[in-house]
């Protein structure tokens, strides 16, 4: 059984893998809610010059703190928060400084790993249990998709403002992914778990 295990969490890592390239590169899934900047040139420039060689995640309008604020000074910085709000500008930006290359080959490396971790995990999650019948090995896998999908995706479109259809697109992307790992689990535990 362990070696089932392994064999659907890797065959479901590459297919999940393949769907979310295929997502990504040749349907607008990938693209949904994301826009360029306009005049970039001009806004980077007042990034590089603002931030500098400070990476980092950043929200705004922020507090106005600094970064060893107490617990006092930020409650009483969160009163004013929903004015700052409703006058300014807001959102999150991930800003790296000029220099950090784009290493294609690397990022895709990392993406395989993790949807082969995913992958498995959820292949060993149905592992654990008694479901015997194709479609409800198939239908765990896929509601630990959903389950995956909603963690993150739902929290940054209501914390953050993530576009809707940003978030709608990114959610169909993995729940598709765990449908294709949830075929591949059902179809490779099957004979196991008939038997058992």
């Amino acid at each position: 059984m362990t070696t089932r295990v392994i064999l659907a969490g890797i065959l479901g890592g590459v297919v999940m893998f393949i769907w979310t390239s295929i997502a990504h590169m040749f349907l607008p899934l990938g693209e949904a809610g994301i826009s360029e900047i306009p005049n970039e040139p001009t806004v980077t420039g007042v990034l590089q010059t603002n931030i500098g060689d400070k990476s980092g995640l950043y929200v705004f309008p922020g507090l106005g703190l600094g970064d060893n604020a107490s617990r006092e000074q930020k409650n009483e910085a969160m009163k004013t928060l929903n004015a700052k709000y409703a006058n300014n500008p807001s959102g999150i930006l991930m800003y790296h400084p000029a220099g950090k290359p784009f290493e294609m080959g690397k990022h895709l490396t990392v993406e395989f790993i993790t949807e082969f971790v995913e992958a498995l995990l959820a292949v060993f999650l149905l592992a654990q249990t008694a479901i015997v019948s194709f479609a409800g090995r198939f239908l765990f896998v896929v509601v630990v998709g959903i389950l995956a999908a909603i963690a993150t995706n739902i929290s940054y479109w209501n914390w953050y403002g993530f576009p809707t259809n940003y978030t709608f697109a990114y959610m169909a992307i993995q729940i598709v992914g765990f449908v294709c790992v949830g075929i591949v689990a059902a179809m490779v535990l099957g004979k196991g778990r008939a038997t058992a």
